[in-house]
């Protein structure tokens, strides 16, 4: 399946052109986005994908097509959803790069067993790399640590440090409030960090098609939560432009998180947008 985009190719180009000084992050919409330290690209569940119209609607427009992508060192996946997981999305920036894809076991499952990536892609078996909680990898000038995620409806989420001459960046995927979040926040001072937010609506069921009530995203009280225990300095909340039902308002956190000691600063981006670390 070709991916095409209204965009162009301005936004690979951007991030190709860019010289940042720490770490430049871009917002891919969805949960993806692209880091860049020095030389090295990082893509962290780049989806450019559709959905399964009409069960989910994407909302936002796709920002590149993958194929224009020339420059990435690694893809990582946080779990196995279709959103994070995609062949049509990902394999192309692996066959044009030569990339590395990170990932747990059951994401690494749907890219072998389910999608066949090195069958229908130029993708060798050595280009995909599992991970697990408590692994940490160099990706060119980034570190990577891989740590735990609460997302109650993937099966077998992780989340991801990354970290570039003493800045951070958290990536939780689609988790929920963790235990083991405290401890994190502990463990790294994230400059900064990434959750998804989103509201609660009638989507209808991958069965049955019948309308169900669904909640794939923190609501406000559950992003500060795990916003707060993670330490967050910045706190960039994600996901909540993609699909339609399920869609929210993003400056609504700013009266949720005023009194609390971390997040420190609300950083509300979209689509495209730039933010340096």
């Amino acid at each position: 399946m070709a991916i095409h985009s209204d965009w162009g190719d301005w936004l690979p180009r951007a991030v190709e052109d860019a010289d940042p000084e720490g770490i430049a992050v871009w917002y891919l919409g969805c949960n993806g986005f692209v880091l860049k330290a020095g030389d090295t690209t990082l893509y962290i569940d780049p989806y450019l994908g559709l959905g399964d119209p009409p069960r989910t609607i994407r909302m936002v427009p796709v920002p590149f097509d993958p194929a224009d992508v020339t420059e990435a060192d690694a893809v990582l996946a946080t779990h196995e959803h279709t959103d994070h997981v995609h062949g049509p999305s990902q394999a192309p920036i692996l066959e044009s790069t030569g990339a590395t894809f990170y990932a747990p076991d059951d994401s690494l499952a749907v890219a072998r067993a389910e999608e066949n990536w090195t069958d229908e892609w130029d993708v060798d078996e050595d280009q995909l790399e599992e991970v697990a909680e408590g692994d940490t990898f160099e990706v060119g000038a980034f570190t990577v640590s891989v740590e735990p995620a609460h997302d109650p409806d993937a099966t077998h989420p992780v989340s991801y440090v990354v970290e570039y001459d003493g800045r951070t960046f958290f990536h939780g995927g689609d988790t929920k409030p963790s235990d083991e979040f405290a401890r994190i926040g502990e463990e790294y001072d994230v400059d900064l960090g990434v959750l998804a937010f989103g509201s609660v609506g009638r989507i209808p069921d991958k069965e049955t098609r019948e309308p169900m009530r669904t909640r794939w995203y923190n609501d406000e009280n559950q992003a500060v939560e795990a916003a707060s225990d993670l330490r967050f300095d910045r706190f960039l909340p994600s996901h909540w432009d993609m699909w339609k039902g399920l869609t929210a308002d993003p400056t609504a956190l700013h009266d949720h998180v005023r009194s609390f000691e971390y997040p420190r600063k609300l950083e509300i981006v979209e689509i495209g947008d730039r933010v340096d670390v």
